[in-house]
């Protein structure tokens, strides 16, 4: 029996680009799903930098007003052309979310069935609502950036990000050697007690740490920090490494001038990385949940806030205070 849907929700709304306290809470109809979409009860969400962008006005192709939020994780409770049944635990992200249409910063949320992603978990929502996005685009950047390799050295620049602490319990389940980056002391136990073994405080040339451990660099790096550290993680990258760009946690985007063979280390190989739902399999997203479940892998969750603390949280996230996701419990 299907559960009964109000007409009205809760949702997070922003009428124009602006600061933290420009997301406002609205009562807005209900989303209807139209065949090949479901719509999903919203018990968690995670906060994304991707949305911080579409609220400084940084994304490309968004209008307003917009109910942002490229994730969302609850329980599909219509589904008008039968893909998925009501009660299913689902997962769904990324396809335009929270920037072409309305996205998870709700009580409920429609989306595709092409950008959900079905699961079975008795984890608590908050745990669920950090792994969607992050476990994508942490797997994505490992296996389609890097096509990392077990017995491989791992340079993650970004470290006490919540991408970079999920892209580092996976390559260490994968049996990689992680290395792993931050600018705060402070935060080097977070890194140790994720299976980092080789933290390192951010100095601006990671390179030498780097090469001090392994002196022809590494056979991997993945790059979440953005462009200004990029040249400094080339350089601690071995001759046929790979450096995959991922992440812009530093906000700049673009290297000015570009000319590939001044920048570029002789013989290092630059990728990117940017996924989508069908980057993340079912069986994968499973496997890790039972992982966790299972006391065998960490979801690195900083905080938990409700969608009344939405300004707060994205304050937060643009300060950079958190180690980890933060998740938010409508």
């Amino acid at each position: 029996m299907m559960a009964e849907i109000p007409d009205a929700m809760r949702a997070v709304v922003l009428e124009a680009p602006g600061q933290p306290e420009a997301l406002q809470i609205r009562q807005v109809p209900v989303p209807v799903p139209e065949p090949g979409q479901a719509l999903i009860k919203v018990e968690a969400f995670g906060l994304n930098r991707s949305e911080l962008h579409t609220r400084l006005g940084l994304a490309e192709g968004v209008t307003f007003p917009r109910v942002l939020g490229i994730e969302a994780t609850g329980v599909v409770v219509d589904c008008p052309g039968g893909e998925l049944e009501p009660g299913a635990q689902v997962a769904a992200l990324m396809g335009g979310m929270g920037r072409t249409f309305d996205g998870g910063y709700a009580e409920y949320t429609c989306a595709p069935v092409g950008q959900i992603v079905p699961f079975t978990s008795d984890l608590d929502w908050a745990v669920l609502g950090a792994v969607p996005e992050m476990l994508q685009t942490s797997y994505g950047s490992l296996t389609i950036g890097l096509d990392a390799q077990s017995g491989q050295s791992i340079l993650i620049r970004g470290g006490t990000s919540s991408v970079g602490m999920a892209t580092a319990v996976l390559a260490r389940r994968l049996g990689m050697t992680v290395m792993s980056t931050t600018r705060n002391p402070d935060r080097v136990e977070a890194l140790t007690d994720i299976g980092v073994q080789h933290p390192l405080v951010d100095d601006q040339d990671v390179a030498t740490q780097v090469r001090r451990l392994i002196p022809e660099g590494v056979d991997t790096a993945l790059e979440l920090v953005g462009t200004p550290t990029l040249p400094d993680t080339l350089r601690a990258t071995r001759v046929h490494g790979v450096v995959c760009f991922t992440g812009m946690l530093s906000n700049q985007w673009t290297v000015r001038d570009f000319y590939p063979i001044e920048y570029l280390p002789r013989g290092v190989r630059l990728t990117a990385y940017g996924g989508d739902a069908s980057d993340l399999p079912p069986a994968v997203l499973q496997e890790f949940l039972d992982a966790v479940a299972a006391g065998q892998a960490r979801v690195p969750i900083h905080r938990t806030y409700r969608l009344d603390d939405i300004a707060e949280a994205h304050a937060d996230m643009e300060a950079g205070r958190a180690t980890g996701k933060l998740v938010v419990l409508p």
